[in-house]
């Protein structure tokens, strides 16, 4: 129904009724129960701690060079493989590719000094090894993902490990830019504000504060409500952000020396980019990275910003790399799982084919 005002034009009415159903609708999704999150096809390779090395198995095998994926430390790492039709990890080995998925775990109180330096040689190295192991190949690829992505290119820099292929999407390398209010960064650039001593007095940062800390920082928690509201009735639509939704909230806790050593070494002092980061005694030198190298970043990314991420291709040695901005945003690149189609893209030229094709 419409009105027609003097000058033709037509002014819709309050459709009360159709209004009153979309919010039934919204309420519900947000009320209802979380969806469950069915995985790849998998398998346990290995464990340490809280830390799970997961063996997703191609469907078909079509390439030698297997996958490995580290995701961040910040957040759970299923937004990988966050169901079917949308995973990255299903997307890949639906196109014949072998995946490791490192799952750090939460960490519980006992774990309150692990460092990032732990992490990267006492978790991720190791996992790499057993990975190798477990394969039976000479080679992999490491594939990195925000946060992990650093951890990634941290441990390319100072393994002796076989890494081939190094893959790094919506990655924070530079960290005097980011998405902390420049009040905020400059307070902590100087010193004058610290957050060692929520490390101190928590051990372990909960993953509620985890959750409001970023939730304050990102529009990624916000702007899925308004997109819900608009597309309640759209079923395809709705199933993602369900599955979203509940990840963004299944927050994870973070160890205090780690969280001390994100915002002090890199944080504040931007170590990684300026080449003093030391990692188990080893200076952490992005040059020594020679491996073949793929960086993607997201245009609408409101978490890790292009400019953080670019500055790595300047600061290794790679003959073979290659940077590409796509039309996502830093979780929808994942969600969608159109990153899966973006690194086979990239990845298929440089994973040894097992039976390519005669032309």
């Amino acid at each position: 129904m419409s009105t027609q005002g003097s000058s033709n034009d037509f002014i819709p009415l309050f459709d009360v009724e159709k209004e009153t159903k979309r919010w039934q609708q919204v309420y519900k999704i947000v009320t209802g129960p979380k969806p469950d999150i069915i995985p790849t096809p998998r398998e346990v390779v290995w464990k340490k701690n809280k830390s799970i090395l997961w063996y997703h198995p191609a469907k078909e095998k079509k390439y030698k060079i297997p996958l490995f994926f580290v995701y961040s430390l910040l957040n759970k790492s299923y937004i990988l493989d966050i169901g079917e039709g949308s995973s990255v990890i299903g997307g890949l080995t639906q196109s014949g590719y072998d995946v490791y998925l490192l799952d750090w775990g939460s960490p519980g109180y006992e774990d309150s000094n692990l460092s990032i330096d732990n992490y990267v040689l006492d978790y991720l190295e190791v996992a790499v090894k057993r990975a190798l192991r477990h394969s039976g190949v000479n080679e992999i690829s490491l594939v990195g993902y925000c946060l992990g992505g650093t951890l990634a290119a941290i441990l390319a820099s100072i393994t002796k490990l076989p890494i081939k292929n190094l893959v790094l999407s919506t990655i924070p390398i530079d960290f005097s830019i980011g998405i902390v209010p420049n009040k905020w960064q400059e307070a902590l650039q100087s010193g004058q504000l610290s957050f060692d001593s929520i490390a101190d007095v928590y051990g372990v940062i909960p993953a509620d504060i985890m959750y409001a800390m970023f939730r304050g920082l990102s529009p990624i928690y916000i702007s899925p409500i308004v997109n819900l509201i608009t597309r309640a009735y759209d079923e395809d639509y709705v199933d993602k952000w369900r599955r979203m939704d509940k990840w963004t909230k299944d927050a994870t806790p973070f160890s205090g020396a780690a969280f001390q050593q994100l915002f002090n070494d890199l944080f504040k002092e931007n170590k990684l980019v300026k080449g003093e980061l030391m990692i188990g005694g080893m200076e952490v030198d992005l040059h020594n990275i020679k491996c073949s190298l793929f960086v993607l970043s997201t245009s609408r990314d409101t978490l890790v910003l292009e400019p953080q991420s670019l500055p790595i291709m300047d600061l290794v040695s790679s003959v073979d790399k290659t940077y590409q901005v796509v039309e996502a945003g830093h979780v929808s690149l994942a969600l969608t799982g159109k990153f899966a189609v973006f690194a086979d893209k990239w990845l298929s030229s440089r994973s040894e084919e097992l039976h390519p094709a005669i032309s």
